[in-house]
C-alpha cells in the first residue's frame, strides 16, 4: 500500500517525536551531582526503567518517585527537592530536531492523531513543544490501559471509527518496538518504525524486546515526510 493511500497517521509521542532519552539523561546529570556525571547512559536507563515499572501511574504525578528509585540505586541525591526537579524536567523534554517541521509537512496530507502513554497534563506540554500539530489525541489516562495493552489501540480504533476512518486507512508511526510496533502489527495495523536509535546499541530507555519487522522503516520522521512528498509529487 502506498503511503499516499492512508488517511490517518497515528503517532507514539514519547520517544518518536519527543526525545525523552536525552531529557532523562540531561536531567539526571544536571540534578544528580558529580556522581551522576560519571554514569553511562545504560547505568541511568536501567534503574529508570525499573522505577517506571514500579510507578506506572500518571507521568505528571509519579516521575519524582521514579527518580527516587533511580537515585537510591545509583547513590545520587534523593531528597524531595531533587525529586521535584526531576518531575518538572519531564515536562520539558525536547522535541527531536526534525519533529516540528516534519509534522507540519505531514499534516498537509493526513489526519494526525497522537496515541501516547503520557497523561493529558504531560501531553499538553509535549504538544506545545511540537507546534500543536494533531487533529486528535488519546492519552493513557483516557484510554485507561497504557500501551502495549491492545485495549489502548481498541479505544483509539473506536474513536477514529466515530469520525469515519477505517483501520486499514491508518498508518501507525512509532519508535518503540515494545510499546507500539509489535502490538500494532499483531492487531493488523500497518506500521512505520521510526528507528531513532539506529546505529546505537541496546534499547536505551525502552524495554528490551524482540524486533518486529514493520511495513515501513525510516531512521527519522523527516525521512517519512520526504517519502510522502516524493509520492505526492
Amino acid at each position: 500500500m502506498a503511503l499516499r493511500d492512508f488517511k490517518v497517521l497515528t503517532f507514539d509521542v514519547v520517544g518518536t517525536l519527543i526525545d525523552f532519552e536525552t531529557g532523562i539523561l540531561n536531567a539526571v546529570r544536571r540534578i544528580g551531582g558529580p556522581a551522576a556525571a560519571k554514569l553511562s547512559d545504560d547505568d541511568i536507563f536501567g534503574p529508570y526503567l525499573k522505577g517506571r515499572e514500579l510507578n506506572y501511574e500518571r507521568s505528571s504525578e509519579v516521575m519524582g518517585r521514579v527518580y527516587i528509585h533511580l537515585a537510591k540505586e545509583l547513590g545520587l541525591p534523593s531528597d524531595d527537592a531533587t525529586a521535584d526537579a526531576f518531575q518538572l524536567a519531564i515536562l520539558r523534554h525536547p522535541a527531536f530536531p526534525d519533529s516540528v517541521e516534519a509534522l507540519a509537512r505531514l499534516r498537509k496530507h493526513f489526519r494526525l492523531v497522537a496515541m501516547t502513554n503520557a497523561d493529558r497534563s504531560t501531553f499538553s506540554f509535549y504538544s506545545h513543544a511540537l507546534g500543536n500539530p494533531f487533529h486528535d489525541s488519546v492519552t493513557a489516562d483516557e484510554a485507561v490501559h497504557p500501551k502495549p495493552d491492545p485495549l489502548f489501540f481498541a479505544f483509539n480504533r473506536g474513536r477514529q471509527a466515530a469520525f469515519g476512518y477505517k483501520q486499514d486507512e491508518i498508518l501507525h508511526v512509532a519508535q518503540s518496538q515494545y510499546h507500539d510496533i509489535g502490538v500494532a502489527k499483531s492487531l493488523g495495523y500497518t506500521t512505520c518504525w521510526i528507528e531513532r536509535r539506529q546505529g546505537q546499541k541496546g534499547f536505551g530507555g525502552s524495554p528490551t524486546v524482540e524486533i518486529t519487522k514493520p511495513d515501513y522503516h525510516f531512521a527519522t520522521l523527516k525521512a517519512l515526510a520526504d517519502a510522502v512528498e516524493a509520492e505526492k509529487a
